[in-house]
């Protein structure tokens, strides 16, 4: 009588094989929602910031998206030869930053993105004797072959910070200007970033954007690299960011010159 009650083993196998293929389902399924190619938005303060796309973007870039521009990928310190290649003042002339900057003895400048602090250096001299340099960087590497120069070449008013990916660790309204050179389209953060900036500049302190013209095809650089006039002023004169597009110098050879001042919180 027992047996006459029991399931075909052929059935129980059955049962169990429909089981497995649903638990299999329901893994796929979690892992897709998480799968970040699959995440249209990043919710932020109750706005939807930023966008992703892994399968149709840059291969340069990261897939992430800010106000339709591709973030691009990070030069990692092993980059540094690049930036101190001795062609560069050559093909970009940025030994005419600080004059047209006007910058004057005694300020306090933040190099954002320094790298291995090519720009710093320029800077430094421009604001001597009483003026200081903050080399921001990400990277400790980074900041550790800017040390090594700094004492090579014996400069003292340099002051390397290590931020992070969301704030370059300044005090509020401490510096008179702030400036990335080549370095705003790689913010993985660009609006947080530039919302503590814009808290670090005194009043009427002023942001620069360095940044190769996406408007000249005839520059040689990558595409995700670039950045055009129009997309910068999109991006960086947000009103509640307290920051205003002032003027575009056009004085370097591959670059724009943006200048952002800051206003007063509304």
């Amino acid at each position: 009588m027992r047996n006459t009650l029991k399931k075909p083993v052929s059935e129980k196998c059955f049962i169990r094989t429909l089981c497995f293929l649903w638990a299999v389902l329901l893994l796929v399924s979690s892992l897709q929602a998480d799968d970040p190619a699959t995440v249209k938005s990043e919710p932020q303060d109750g706005n939807d910031r930023y966008s992703y796309s892994l399968q149709d973007h840059d291969p340069n870039g990261i897939g992430k998206f800010y106000l339709g521009r591709e973030i691009a990928r990070v030069m990692g310190y092993q980059g540094a030869p690049w930036l101190e290649r001795r062609t560069r003042e050559q093909e970009e002339r940025l030994s005419l930053l600080p004059k047209a900057l006007k910058l004057k003895p005694g300020m306090a400048v933040a190099d954002i993105g320094a790298g291995s602090g090519v720009i710093s250096v320029i800077l430094a001299e421009h604001v001597s004797p009483d003026g200081k340099v903050y080399a921001v960087d990400v990277q400790q590497e980074m900041l550790d072959l800017l040390d090594q120069k700094m004492k090579k070449q014996g400069v003292e008013n340099i002051h390397p910070v290590l931020g992070t990916q969301k704030s370059p660790g300044l005090k509020p309204e401490s510096i008179d200007l702030a400036i990335m050179v080549d370095v705003y389209h790689e913010f993985e953060f660009p609006y947080e970033m530039m919302r503590e900036i814009s808290k670090a500049l005194k009043p009427k302190g002023r942001v620069v954007l360095v940044e190769y013209r996406k408007e000249d095809p005839a520059v040689p650089i990558k595409l995700v690299h670039k950045m055009s006039e129009a997309q910068a002023k999109k991006e960086v004169a947000r009103p509640e960011l307290n920051l205003k597009w002032k003027e575009t110098i056009g004085i370097l050879p591959r670059q724009h010159i943006l200048v952002f001042e800051k206003t007063a919180e509304k």
